[in-house]
């Protein structure tokens, strides 16, 4: 792939002031032309799948489409859901190496998550199982079409809700994952109608 596009000077994260969390955001992190090539190639290369998930004891296919890659031992459980990692891909690498530059951490896996349409979404929940250890940082690449992420305070119920555009990079970390959820709300009423896809890569290190 071609990394000309990558725009340098737009790879600062700026900090958002929210209580009990460590969350920086940039909403051009990606130049606009190589985000929507890495959206084409995600979606054309990446193994996707509808996987089930168990609530309330009850096996329920997730509404979305998921892939998880990594280093051969980064292996992830949640909601009774063994992710065994594939191989990381040369895409994948890139930008994994680019979201490293720029954070000072290190990954060794990251979930893919693709919303096909406003129909697909994701609920409240915490990135806070046990293989991802103490104050774990999450760095979320987006690519494709606009969407809504809410977070939401444990304890007050305070909400925040940033629309994490195209190529944008959102890094939740420090006590964020212990004190607030975050989801991606449905959009299908007829206002929404026309949305289309969206990708995000949620960089992360299990612990082994």
């Amino acid at each position: 792939m071609q990394t000309d596009l990558f725009a340098e000077k737009t790879t600062q994260l700026e900090s958002i002031p929210l209580k009990d969390a460590e969350i920086k955001y940039n909403p051009h992190f990606l130049d606009f032309d190589y985000a929507d090539e890495v959206y084409q190639q995600l979606r054309k290369s990446l193994v996707w799948r509808q996987e089930q998930i168990k609530i309330f004891g009850k096996n329920v296919k997730i509404p979305r489409m998921q892939a998880w890659y990594g280093d051969t031992e980064a292996k992830y459980e949640y909601s009774g859901l063994l992710m065994d990692p594939l191989p990381w891909t040369p895409l994948l690498l890139e930008l994994k190496q680019k979201i490293e530059n720029v954070t000072g951490k290190q990954f060794n896996s990251v979930l893919a998550n693709l919303y096909r349409d406003g129909n697909d979404g994701m609920g409240w929940h915490a990135d806070n199982e046990k293989e991802l250890g103490v104050k774990p940082t999450i760095a979320s690449l987006s690519v494709g079409q606009v969407r809504d992420f809410d977070l939401r305070h444990s304890q007050s119920r305070e909400k925040l809700r940033i629309s994490l555009k195209n190529g944008s990079l959102l890094v939740m970390s420090g006590e964020t994952q212990s004190h607030w959820q975050h989801a991606v709300p449905k959009r299908n009423s007829q206002k929404h109608q026309f949305l289309t896809a969206r990708i995000n890569l949620t960089f992360r290190k299990i612990m082994v």
